[in-house]
């Protein structure tokens, strides 16, 4: 018998993913914001005009899962805005981002409300994100059932727990990609592809392929993004320090025992040589991060002020009071009948969501 399992969407990445998937040509490759505008009636549409090409594709999506992976709980997370608590932290967190485009952000409104109609429990809201909300689900039940985390979002990485058998299923690129990673690391044991049920373009992360991946632990993550940075949110990291990140945090844990190291280190200049040719001959750090970690400016954010807010940024909330049990989340509540009235009326063909027998 499979195991039971609580699937959580980030439903954000999985919308924008199917969005830019089928966009047409014209506004994939578009010099500005005005040419893309010029082809918006080209995006796949209902007769009314709705906008339907990100909908269809996560539908698609939804409607495999369902039959295939057979979650006996699913729980939809989004993104409702960027103001959420980092930016009050952070004015410039998530600040390289465009502009959602209408034709998406009208998707994103309907999706939710057909989520909600056809029995799905869908969470968001003003003060946190999508990946928030994962987090703290996780946290909730993770101790009742396995926890599976579907996203396109590295973030999620760090709720990643062998011990409580919390994966994350991972959508790559492409195909070929999932099916790399399959070689790299099921083929060894024997293990059969067919034998692993994921969705399309899906790879599942374990604890172990977490570290071999991204060369730290899933609990060290946010402290990875804290030295690193993360240019998709945004998030600054310190600047010229990005290839000693991982030996550091396998040494010191975390980006606080880091600094602790080195404050204990400044006292004098001889415990301060011997730290870095520590870093050096022990860890293989080719060039010193000494001064770029410990640089101090009035003008910019730098050195461990910067460290210590990306790594917050980085985190993700796990404590957001969630008032809803296991059963609510159930995937009994999912109503098949309902898709197929929502494909109706939006004018997509049912036999290119479900395929053709029933």
């Amino acid at each position: 018998m499979s195991e039971r399992k609580f699937v959580v969407v980030d439903g954000s990445s999985m919308l924008s993913t199917c969005y830019y998937a089928v966009l047409p040509r014209e506004i994939m490759f578009a010099k500005s914001e005005e040419e893309k505008q010029k082809h918006y009636d080209k995006i796949l549409h209902a007769k009314d005009g709705t906008y339907t090409n990100a909908i269809f594709g996560m539908l698609k999506m939804v409607v495999s899962l369902m039959k295939k992976q057979q979650p006996d709980h699913i729980a939809f997370v989004f993104d409702k805005t960027r103001d959420t608590f980092r930016r009050e932290l952070y004015p410039d967190y998530k600040g390289t981002r465009g502009v959602t485009p209408e034709p998406l952000k009208s998707q994103f409104v309907l999706m939710e409300k057909i989520l909600k109609d056809v029995g799905f429990q869908v969470l968001l809201s003003e003060q946190y994100e999508a990946d928030d909300y994962a987090g703290s689900l996780v946290m909730k039940f993770r101790e009742e059932i396995s926890m599976i985390l579907l996203t396109k979002d590295h973030d999620y990485l760090q709720l990643v727990n062998d011990e409580y058998n919390v994966r994350a299923w991972m959508v790559q690129s492409r195909q070929e990609k999932a099916d790399e990673l399959y070689k790299k690391y099921y083929s060894f044991y024997g293990v059969k592809k067919d034998e692993i049920n994921l969705p399309e373009k899906v790879f599942e992360y374990t604890s172990d392929t977490v570290l071999n991946e991204e060369g730290v632990r899933p609990e060290q993550i946010a402290d990875l993004k804290g030295i690193q940075g993360d240019p998709s949110d945004n998030i600054p990291g310190v600047k010229g320090v990005s290839s000693a990140a991982s030996p550091l945090l396998r040494e010191y844990g975390t980006v606080e025992e880091i600094y602790r190291s080195i404050h204990e280190a400044e006292s004098d200049k001889k415990s301060l040589k011997a730290l870095q040719d520590f870093w050096k001959n022990e860890l293989g750090i080719t060039r010193s991060p000494y001064k770029a970690m410990t640089k101090t400016s009035e003008e910019e954010l730098c050195g461990e002020k910067a460290a210590l807010l990306s790594k917050t940024l980085a985190t993700m909330k796990t404590d957001i009071p969630i008032d809803m049990e296991l059963e609510d989340f159930s995937a009994k509540a999912y109503q098949e009948e309902k898709v197929r009235i929502w494909l109706k009326s939006l004018d997509i063909k049912e036999a290119s969501i479900f395929g053709t027998g029933k």
